[in-house]
């Protein structure tokens, strides 16, 4: 497949994926489509070779059984959330002076400002009295317009925002939650339940030939990754896994999130072990790549980063190393995947942080502690990580696919 193809894949998938919910439906969706066999999990599984694939909420698992698997799995770890703002229980509020403003919490650690001064959207899933939940998705409704430099004249230096005063945006329509009963064909008065987010409505933008702007790079471009190798693998030498949860971005402890027992019920009803030494054995001989985005050096604030560890765009993915296992890489981690970067063709960097910033963490740690097998931090570079629009460099989605597609099929 072209380079061409990856890029339009990347980018349809992310403009289809405004929330966790859409995101793991739309991965479902298309690996039907590649021929993956749709499974749920209130019913036994087939063990037929091939692919297969379940949805949990806002996460998904997608597994490809060779017709003679070796023992153990290789298995592709990523999540399907970001940061944004989610509507409270009681969606809006109407103010003194006749603004209707939705309620909204703030989701993960976003950068608040960048989301001023967007036309935001509002996406997610809602549950009726039928007990069906619906996805649903607005256009444009609601906008956080910024305090005028001249009523605030210390915005230019110190811009200070509070979450509960500040952070409210604007609606442009009356009734929200009868918008989004419209968008699913049912009654307002039918709606039990809401799990709605707000996403800028810009989409994904390719500039200057090679770069993609785009809300949601932090983390659908490793589940994209991960996704077009499931789709197009041909064969495998051990079961090859792609699971991908919602809820990182808050801590990962919920059903379908990375501290949650989903990967491990999965991986237990794909091995049907009839004993406990069947499944430790193949448990033992299994590996995962982590993959969540890097922060690749940012030329104005280069300082901020470790001095010998400079990621850049065109670089490739990159190995996260941390000795608090913040990332989960060890130096048989490190063998892993350099040898997948070495199968795929491509280049690779490394990523430890400045001792001076201490750096986030990924699902990575807690996979490996919940399954006990070895787990590596890889990432593409990106830029403005957290904010309502993140800048990548496309050839690193290119290396990072491909090198995805080696460790998979080895």
């Amino acid at each position: 497949m072209s380079h061409e193809n990856e890029r339009h894949f990347l980018v349809d998938f992310i403009a289809q994926s405004p929330t966790s919910f859409h995101a793991a439906a739309r991965a479902a969706q298309l690996l039907v489509e590649a021929g993956y066999r749709l499974e749920d999990e209130a019913h036994p599984f087939s063990s037929a070779p091939g692919g297969h694939v379940v949805v949990r909420d806002g996460a998904f698992i997608a597994w490809f059984v060779p017709s003679s698997p070796k023992k153990g799995a290789r298995i592709v770890g990523a999540h399907t959330d970001s940061p944004a703002f989610k509507l409270k229980p009681t969606p809006q509020f109407t103010t003194a002076d006749g603004y209707v403003q939705l309620a909204v919490e703030v989701y993960g650690g976003m950068m608040p400002n960048s989301w001023l001064n967007r036309e935001l959207g509002v996406a997610g899933r809602i549950s009726d009295t039928a007990g069906n939940t619906h996805l649903v998705r607005t256009d444009a409704v609601a906008i956080l317009p910024q305090l005028a430099i001249h009523l605030d004249r210390s915005a230019s230096t110190t811009l200070e925002l509070d979450r509960q005063k500040h952070l409210q945006p604007i609606l442009e329509a009356e009734d929200i939650l009868g918008l989004v009963a419209k968008k699913a064909g049912i009654a307002k008065a039918d709606i039990v339940g809401h799990d709605l987010f707000t996403y800028p409505t810009e989409g994904p933008k390719v500039f200057a030939g090679d770069y993609l702007a785009s809300a949601r790079q932090d983390n659908l471009l490793s589940t994209a990754a991960g996704l077009h190798a499931m789709a197009h693998l041909e064969d495998a030498e051990h079961v090859a896994v792609l699971a991908c949860f919602d809820h990182e971005e808050v801590g990962s402890q919920s059903r379908s999130g990375a501290c949650g027992p989903f990967l491990e019920s999965v991986l237990n009803r794909i091995i049907g072990a009839t004993n406990a030494e069947e499944r430790e054995i193949f448990m033992a001989e299994s590996t995962c790549l982590s993959a969540d985005v890097a922060h690749a050096v940012h030329p104005n604030y280069a300082e901020k980063h470790d001095p010998n560890h400079h990621p850049l765009f065109g670089g490739g993915p990159v190995l996260k190393i941390n000795a608090s296992q913040r990332y989960s890489t060890d130096a048989v981690g490190e063998a892993i995947f350099s040898s997948a970067v070495a199968q795929a063709g491509a280049v690779s960097q490394v990523f430890v942080s400045n001792n001076s910033s201490p750096c986030g963490t990924t699902i990575a740690p807690l996979t490996a502690t919940r399954l006990g097998i070895t787990t590596v931090d890889i990432g593409q570079p990106i830029l403005s990580m957290h904010s309502a629009r993140e800048v990548s460099y496309l050839p690193d989605f290119e290396a990072t696919q491909a090198v995805m597609a080696a460790y998979l099929a080895s």
